[in-house]
């Protein structure tokens, strides 16, 4: 399974480890993880937490159980987060792919290229605006590469790193 949902990144990997951290061993439910990563990391709202448990579940440092969510004892390691970014973030491969390692290229150039994987019923969903907000998709794709040493900004735009 991919999952679409990242949150903004942050200034260091070491935010990845605080927020798995702060899922429970013992299963709990979406809210009381949620209010966890709240009060842990003081994220700004419970959307944001939500959309951390969800990424965190990406990562496979946190699992759904039928009793609630629950701490996985993955180590948040930089190749681990690099492997589980790229097979379980819906566009990561792709997205990657798109980024030449030698002539950076922008965003918008990786979006173009990245446009016809919108799934069509995403396209309805989001009717207007779902360019903006795959765009949005792409851009902290393209982040979180960075971040985990995937890629590298380049002048004006970005090169893949492997």
């Amino acid at each position: 399974m991919r999952f679409k949902l990242l949150p903004d990144p942050p200034d260091s990997l070491g935010v990845v480890a605080d927020a798995q951290r702060a899922v429970p061993l013992v299963p709990a439910s979406e809210d009381d993880c949620t209010a966890r990563l709240l009060r842990r990391l003081e994220f700004p709202s419970r959307d944001v937490a939500r959309t951390w448990l969800t990424f965190l579940r990406a990562l496979e440092l946190a699992m759904e159980t039928p009793s609630g969510f629950v701490r996985e004892s993955t180590e948040p390691t930089p190749e681990h987060l690099r492997s589980a970014f790229r097979r379980r973030i819906y566009g990561a491969r792709e997205v990657l792919d798109a980024l030449d390692a030698d002539d950076p290229r922008t965003v918008e150039e990786v979006f173009a290229d990245f446009e016809e994987r919108v799934p069509v019923w995403e396209t309805h969903r989001a009717a207007g605006d779902w360019r903006d907000v795959w765009r949005e998709r792409v851009e902290r794709i393209v982040a979180w590469a960075v971040l985990l040493g995937l890629a590298a900004e380049q002048g004006d735009g970005y090169v893949r790193v492997e």
